[in-house]
């Protein structure tokens, strides 16, 4: 049978390739795995989709795209894994809303969903998040018209024809049923997910709070013996986290790549002070931190500018010089002031931070709860001593950063939905500001603008890959730009996304900023098919 592949732009470094079904799509993913592409980095299954990361530097768009089509899709395999049962209660917040629009009543909702077996298909969007195929044709219900900024973990829910549980606290927009105590990922568990692609779930109903007291919960994972001495934070008005470069080509394990939201920044706090560029530093948001030094350190700070004071042990307070390396002696506080530009700044300590790394890396994603504990008043921070090269007094001058009151410009690859939209609606991207809303994160920046960008397709589309730098669109037409721990799918669709020159500056962006998007690759609508 001859197969129909679509390549999609999804950003400069990504294609998102589209198939005809899910069996097709899987054994597309079989393929790539079993013998993967020169450059490809990361692979992100979808429900008839796989986005395909690429180094631009090891190879091109159009080899990736050669190398897709070599794979042979008529051989299917056959996945097989465990069977589970999950207790749930059916409290969900959606529940009576997805009786009406299936026209059951809420009884015969969980009823079918009890006698219903669910299977995965693949994971993504988070850790721990498994998408579930079900044998009842009759689940199928849209997502919400505009997705809830937090969703608790635990929460069994729906979308489309797929079934899922969150996995940690966060935003979404599938229909809530219930909620479940069993822990979707736990990197204390030998394999952090519960669910993998073959398993089998069924689910079945709890009715009171001490039955699901009663489940099992894995032992809580032991922290190491804090070391004494080093930077105690003496003030955190919100919490700091440690960031590095993250965990590229993790998107199998259902792990996005996160990082320093401004890498660009952590690398030159490191090389100021001499670390290796991708060591930990402390990244924080708007400034009020605070740190008191034990011992002699050498520090710099870079990314959002604001006021750095040196309080000395003798009382004396001083200005620091910021984008350089200083030294503190021992009783020496410094800290860091809201900023006048930018969001974010990092602190880099010489010889860098004792921090333990998780799947690889020490930095935070805020997202899937992976990393360190934020950082709060009151912590030592210890020095890990690491090999050092030279202090480097002399980097270059630091870019200004945006302030509250500019409009900035960021540069975007419309797809891989565009033709998702309106001619209208591509204008009003490109012609209109945008103003960055409260409700923005290290996971997106929500924007408002005066006109909502207008859909062409009115469908559900099935949750696919989604890039950094992504901007996605609920029904309400407000975009959102996925930032460093969004997450790895989404089920709405992708106007475009930011070019990957200016996702550093995307993450200095503060609150009240507006943006206006210019296109810098024109994509033919009419995108490129390969029958097999």
């Amino acid at each position: 049978m001859a197969e129909r592949l679509r390549f999609l732009p999804a950003g400069s470094e990504c294609i998102l390739v589209e198939l005809e079904d899910l069996e097709t799509t899987l054994t597309l993913l079989d393929g790539l795995l079993a013998s993967r592409p020169e450059g490809v980095t990361d692979i992100v299954p979808a429900a008839r989709t796989v986005m395909i990361r690429f180094d631009p530097f090891a190879t091109t768009r159009k080899r990736v795209a050669a190398a897709v089509g070599q794979i042979d899709l008529s051989m299917r395999r056959v996945r097989q894994g465990d069977t589970f049962e999950i207790p749930v209660k059916y409290d969900g917040e959606d529940l009576a809303d997805v009786a009406e629009y299936l026209g059951w009543t809420v009884e015969e909702v969980i009823r079918r969903h009890t006698e219903a077996t669910f299977t995965v298909a693949f994971t993504g969007f988070a850790p721990g998040f498994a998408y579930m195929t079900c044998d009842d044709p009759g689940f199928d219900v849209p997502r919400r018209k505009s997705p809830r900024v937090r969703i608790p973990a635990g929460s069994v829910a729906l979308a489309g024809r797929f079934g899922g549980i969150y996995p940690s606290d966060s935003p979404g927009g599938w229909q809530l049923l219930g909620t479940t105590p069993l822990r979707m990922w736990d990197t204390t568990r030998e394999r952090a997910a519960l669910l993998a692609p073959g398993d089998r779930v069924r689910f079945h109903e709890v009715t009171d709070n001490s039955t699901l007291s009663r489940v099992q919960r894995p032992p809580p994972q032991e922290q190491a013996a804090p070391r004494s001495g080093g930077l105690f934070v003496t003030r955190a008005d919100r919490p700091a986290l440690y960031q590095d470069l993250g965990r590229p080509g993790r998107a199998d394990q259902g792990v996005s790549e996160a990082g320093a939201l401004d890498r660009r920044a952590l690398r030159e706090a490191n090389l100021c002070v001499g670390n290796a560029p991708e060591a930990a530093a402390v990244e924080i948001t708007f400034g009020g931190f605070a740190v008191k030094t034990d011992r002699a350190v050498t520090v710099a700070v870079s990314g959002a500018r604001g006021p750095l004071t040196i309080r000395t042990a003798a009382g004396r307070q001083i200005d620091a010089p910021f984008g350089h390396p200083f030294a503190l002696d021992p009783g020496d506080e410094l800290a860091i002031g809201p900023p006048s530009e930018g969001m974010r700044s990092y602190v880099a300590l010489r010889g860098g931070f004792a921090v333990a790394p998780v799947l690889g890396s020490a930095s935070t994603d805020t997202l899937a709860k992976i990393g360190p504990e934020p950082i709060v008043a009151g912590q030592v921070l210890p020095g890990a001593n690491l090999p050092t090269g030279a202090v480097d007094p002399g980097r270059p001058k630091l870019q200004p950063l945006p302030r509250a009151s500019d409009t900035v410009t960021l540069d975007v690859v419309l797809g891989p939905r565009a033709d998702w939209f309106t001619p209208e609606g591509i204008n009003t991207l490109l012609a209109q500001d945008w103003q960055v809303t409260a409700e923005s994160s290290r996971i997106g920046m929500r924007l408002a603008g005066v006109v909502p960008l207008e859909r062409s397709v009115a469908a559900e589309l099935p949750s696919e890959g989604t890039a950094t730098g992504s901007i996605q669109v609920p029904h309400s037409g407000q975009p959102v730009v996925f930032l460093a721990d969004h997450p790895l799918t989404g089920g709405y669709p992708v106007i475009g996304v930011i070019a990957s020159y200016h996702l550093d500056l995307a993450g200095q962006i503060p609150i009240g900023a507006r943006i206006r998007f210019k296109q810098v690759a024109v994509v033919d609508p009419q995108t490129e098919e390969t029958d097999r």
